[in-house]
């Protein structure tokens, strides 16, 4: 796992959200705690605990917004280590074959802000924010990366998930998500919950909230 450098607490980037937050600061009297928070916990790298704890997670939440501001959120998912960490500026997670509407990649594309939210429902049951710039790779573009892992140049496997996409985001913020919320929850194994990379429809989850049977029954 790369080693973090040694760097200087991140002073927060001047940017319309966040002179939104400071101003809400200034009116609510929270700038003082605010700042500490600054100070303390807010980072513009990722530094060992953060990668440690970022390269056993299995979910990660994702915000993206287009070049308008509609925003969008969304999860992925895989075996631990599946986000890889190339650098304390950087990480990288693969992007399986889905449903084709590439919602979070399309976004990207108009603007590459993204924030990820790791929870650790668990163990330690706590949470880290990532804020960075999003880009999206073929498999083939990551392979040709100098920092890509050494998986990224092997043949894929028929038995392997479908990569069809990589996104390396760099990081300019990275902070903790207190405890005092997270739920703690009892994990169950992977063989009775999760079947990683499946195209079943099924189980995928099929027409769960009926919306596909509403729409037939509206034609119909």
């Amino acid at each position: 796992m790369p080693r973090s450098a040694k760097r200087k607490p991140n002073s927060r980037r001047s940017t319309p959200a966040v002179h939104g937050e400071r101003d809400l600061q200034q009116q609510y009297g929270t700038a003082a705690r605010a700042g500490a928070f600054y100070t303390n916990q807010m980072l513009d790298y990722l530094n060992d605990g953060m990668q440690s704890f970022v390269s056993r997670m299995e979910i990660v939440f994702i915000s993206t917004s287009d070049a308008s501001g509609d925003c969008d959120s969304s999860f992925r998912a895989g075996p631990s280590g599946f986000i890889r960490i190339l650098s304390d500026k950087t990480l990288a997670y693969p992007e399986y074959r889905g449903n084709g509407v590439m919602a979070s990649l399309g976004n990207m594309r108009e603007n590459r802000h993204v924030g990820l939210l790791f929870l650790d429902f668990f163990r330690d049951k706590i949470g880290l924010h990532v804020n960075g710039s999003a880009t999206m790779l073929t498999p083939l573009e990551f392979s040709q990366r100098s920092d890509a892992p050494p998986e990224a140049h092997e043949p894929r496997s028929f038995a392997a998930p479908r990569i069809e996409f990589w996104v390396v985001v760099e990081v300019d913020e990275a902070y903790i998500h207190c405890s005092k919320h997270i739920p703690l929850l009892r994990k169950l194994t992977t063989e009775e919950t999760v079947a990683w990379g499946t195209d079943d429809a099924v189980a995928k989850g099929g027409d769960f909230f009926r919306a596909a049977a509403e729409r037939r029954a509206a034609a119909a």
